[in-house]
């Protein structure tokens, strides 16, 4: 049976530079840099310090995942930064802003109140956008739940 989500995929255009961001940046710890393989793909992969059991593949688009026609088509997207890559959660959502921020990670939209909790934008340095959200309460970032 499913126990839960343990690696997601963030399609990124530059391994070394997103391997920057997400550990410099973001302050995600280093989980694996390896390649798989004699010229194999290279798995990168972060998480967050206090949350040992997800991990994010940091992915070049293209071989072995998928032909070169459908790699491009994902690299402009990402460059163009239509996709969001998930919720970023923190307990210091105005602290973190600003640490962030002065790190030189771009941000979307500062934080603003939503019914769930605070939530500002922010963009890694692909174009992939993720909501960094303050949750009002805890479980409050549930977002199948009934808002009134």
């Amino acid at each position: 049976m499913i126990k839960g989500l343990a690696i997601a995929t963030v399609w990124v255009l530059d391994h070394d530079r997103a391997k920057e961001f997400y550990t410099e940046k973001l302050g995600f710890e280093l989980r694996t840099d390896m390649t798989m393989g004699e010229g194999g793909m290279r798995w990168l992969t972060v998480g967050a310090k206090d949350q040992p059991d997800v991990t994010l593949t940091l992915m070049v688009p293209g071989a072995p995942a998928m032909d070169e026609e459908s790699a491009e088509a994902v690299r402009k997207l990402v460059a163009k930064g239509v996709l969001g890559a998930g919720v970023l959660a923190t307990d210091d959502i105005h602290g973190d802003y600003e640490t962030l921020k002065a790190r030189g990670v771009e941000f979307l939209q500062p934080p603003q109140e939503r019914p769930y909790g605070t939530e500002a934008i922010l963009r890694d340095d692909s174009g992939n956008w993720f909501s960094f959200t303050q949750a009002r309460r805890s479980g409050d970032l549930d977002l199948d739940k009934e808002w009134s």
